[in-house]
């Protein structure tokens, strides 16, 4: 339970007891801006570390201030160079485990690899290798936000909080969409129809799920759960058995299950990178009558030419988060419009450093789109992406 501080002791926003070391792990500049973004809520100055590469591509780090018995918070966001990102951030935790830091907690807004989370015929589930990589090299906690699948908390034998964007992109839809209420939220896929109902069941709109778009890297075919093989060879098999053969899957044209027909129309996902799914989207709901064309998304990846793609779409806006930096994308297509979760990171941060029992102002207590008087919802492990 939090303690309420009378008003009149309202001072920063987030206030945090000794002992705390924060650490940005990325060596590229504009990756330290949401870093820069907690510090300040906080109320705390950024940790003296040097992270560079060697003229080989090597990753140097040197940590310039004593970590010892201290609870060290590293935020890394992903950088182009994803690999790079990983590595900055294991070789600055081994390096604060043998300072003998008393806690190393991790601060991954968007966890890299987080889409090859199930097996893939002969791939490999990439998420579990970083995980064990995490904690091997000396991790006692995570704070990450809408993983790609929630069950990748189970790769973890630490605690993991999977917190939650929602609330920020709700505010924003009520905000900066004026006739919101004549909204319906859309899944481009049925596969993301689970998180569109929970945006339209908090907005008290309608919503919709287009059905029969093309295959995605994300599609039952390629699983590897679809065996024997489609060839039968009957000399590997016992002559009097017969395995079934699986029928392949066929996708029907495309429809949309739902009316979109002169209202505006919000598509909701956890991450956008490629973008060739979002166009197909927005140009099937173009053609039922939305006059209007929303997406939002957590992580905005927009890897490759899709600002330039974006820019000449049907799509009329597209909201992300501040979770991974897109400062050059925002140039080349001013539909991208950035919300920021700097908010939620520190006050998780504060929480954990400063125990279950804290003094908070009342703008402490108080979440985006939320009263007092209203029971918000805990940052923690259990929390479902929506």
């Amino acid at each position: 339970m939090f303690c309420v501080a009378p008003p009149e002791s309202e001072a920063k926003m987030n206030i945090t007891k000794g002992g705390l070391v924060l650490f940005s792990a990325n060596s590229n500049s504009s990756c330290m801006e949401l870093s820069k973004k907690i510090a300040e809520r906080l109320g705390v100055e950024m940790g003296k570390v040097q992270v560079y590469q060697e003229p080989d591509r090597e990753t140097r780090v040197q940590i310039q201030e004593s970590v010892r018995g201290k609870d060290v918070f590293i935020i890394q966001t992903v950088s182009k160079d994803v690999n790079t990102t990983i590595m900055e951030l294991l070789i600055m935790v081994y390096a604060c485990k043998t300072s003998c830091a008393k806690s190393i907690i991790g601060v991954v807004p968007y966890f890299p690899y987080s889409k090859q989370c199930k097996m893939r015929k002969r791939g490999s589930i990439v998420s579990k290798l970083l995980a064990s990589m995490m904690c091997k090299a000396g991790l006692t906690h995570l704070i990450t936000m809408d993983l790609h699948q929630k069950e990748i908390q189970g790769f973890f034998n630490i605690p993991v909080d999977n917190l939650r964007a929602s609330p920020f992109l709700l505010q924003y839809i009520q905000e900066e969409i004026p006739d919101y209420r004549n909204a319906v939220i859309v899944a481009k896929s049925p596969a993301s129809a689970k998180r569109a109902q929970s945006f339209a069941e908090r907005l008290r709109l309608g919503i919709a799920v287009i059905h029969g778009e093309a295959q995605d890297a994300e599609s039952d075919l390629v699983d590897g759960r679809h065996s024997p093989p489609m060839v039968r060879s009957a000399a590997a098999i016992h002559p009097s058995l017969e395995i079934p053969m699986l029928i392949p899957k066929e996708k029907p044209p495309i429809t949309v299950v739902g009316d979109v027909g002169g209202r505006i129309a919000i598509i909701v996902d956890d991450i956008i990178d490629d973008v060739d799914s979002f166009l197909a989207a927005a140009e099937t709901l173009k053609e039922r009558g939305a006059y209007k064309i929303f997406v939002m998304a957590t992580h905005g990846l927009l890897s490759s030419d899709a600002p330039l793609l974006i820019e000449e779409s049907a799509i009329d806006e597209v909201v992300v988060t501040n979770t991974i930096p897109h400062e050059i994308q925002k140039l080349q297509c001013p539909k991208i419009k950035t919300v920021d979760i700097s908010m939620t990171l520190s006050e998780a941060i504060r929480r954990i450093h400063n125990g279950p029992c804290t003094f908070m102002t009342h703008s402490h207590l108080t979440a985006p789109g939320e009263e007092l008087g209203h029971q918000p919802e805990p940052l923690g492990s259990g929390q479902e992406s929506a």
